[in-house]
C-alpha cells in the first residue's frame, strides 16, 4: 500500500490544471476545506467549472477563488446566501456561469458518477425552468426528467481523521458532500485534522475508504470560514 500523505498543501493542489472540474465539499461553511481551496488561489489555475452546494461566503474559500476570476462556472444548489458577497455581483455582470441544481439531484448526481451510473430519471424539477431542454419520460403515469451524472477531474474535501492510506472519518454535518466526491472524482485531495495510525480505525467506522484518496494533507488548526467571514477577513 502507499503512503498517500503530502508534505504540503502546496505539493497537495500543484496538478490542478486550467480548464479542470473540480468539486468542492461542504454544506455552507460545515465540511469547506478553506485551506485546500485557498492553495487552489495560490496555484493560479483558470477556466475551472467547480462543483459545491453553495458559491461561497464573504472574501474567502470559494468566494476568494470565484473573486480571483479563476472560476468559468458554477454547478450549484445555492448561489446566493445572506452573506455571499462575490458570486451574485459577479453573475450579474457576466463574468461566471451557473448551472443550478435542486440539491437532491445535485448529490445524486455527484453519487451516480462514483456508482457508474451515467443517467437516471427524476421527477424533481419537472414543469420547472431547471427542466427546459432535457429528455422527459414517463414512468408510472408520472414524468420524470433525465439528469446526467457530475464526473470531476479533482475533489477538494475536509476530514477530521485519516490514516496514511487514506481511509476517511468526517465530524458529524461535515460529512455532507464529501463521501460522495471522493468516489466522483479521478484524484481525491483531502485535508485531514488529525492522522491516525493503521488499523486505529475501526473498519466499520470508515466512512470513505482510502482506494477513492489520492492524496491527504494534515492541517492540524483548519480555519473556521464562518469566523473568517464574520471577521470581514479577505484571501489572499
Amino acid at each position: 500500500m502507499i503512503n498517500k500523505i503530502v508534505k504540503s498543501i502546496e505539493v497537495a493542489v500543484a496538478d490542478v490544471f486550467d480548464g479542470a472540474t473540480v468539486m468542492i465539499s461542504g454544506f455552507g461553511e460545515a465540511g469547506s476545506p478553506v485551506e485546500l481551496i485557498h492553495a487552489l488561489v495560490d496555484n493560479g489555475a483558470k477556466n475551472l467549472t467547480i462543483v459545491s452546494n453553495n458559491a461561497g461566503s464573504g472574501n474567502v474559500g470559494l468566494a476568494a477563488l470565484i473573486e480571483n476570476r479563476q472560476v468559468r462556472k458554477i454547478i450549484c444548489s445555492f448561489p446566493r446566501t445572506a452573506i455571499s458577497v462575490v458570486f451574485p455581483e459577479m453573475y450579474r455582470s457576466g463574468k461566471i456561469e451557473l448551472e443550478l441544481v435542486p440539491q437532491g439531484t445535485l448529490a445524486e448526481r455527484i453519487r451516480a458518477a462514483g456508482a457508474g451510473i451515467s443517467a437516471f430519471y427524476t421527477q424533481t424539477s419537472v414543469d420547472t425552468p431547471l427542466a427546459e431542454g432535457k429528455e422527459k419520460r414517463d414512468f408510472d403515469n408520472k414524468t420524470h426528467v433525465l439528469e446526467h451524472a457530475i464526473k470531476a477531474d479533482f475533489s477538494l474535501v475536509k476530514c477530521l481523521g485519516a490514516d496514511k492510506y487514506g481511509n476517511l472519518i468526517y465530524n458529524k454535518t461535515a460529512r455532507n458532500f464529501g463521501p460522495i466526491m471522493c468516489m466522483a472524482a479521478k484524484t481525491t485531495i483531502v485535508q485531514a485534522k488529525n492522522i491516525l495510525d493503521v488499523g486505529e480505525i475501526d473498519p466499520e467506522c470508515v466512512i470513505t475508504p482510502g482506494i477513492f484518496v489520492k492524496r491527504v494533507v494534515i492541517i492540524t488548526n483548519p480555519a473556521d470560514e464562518s469566523k473568517l467571514v464574520a471577521e470581514k477577513r479577505r484571501y489572499p
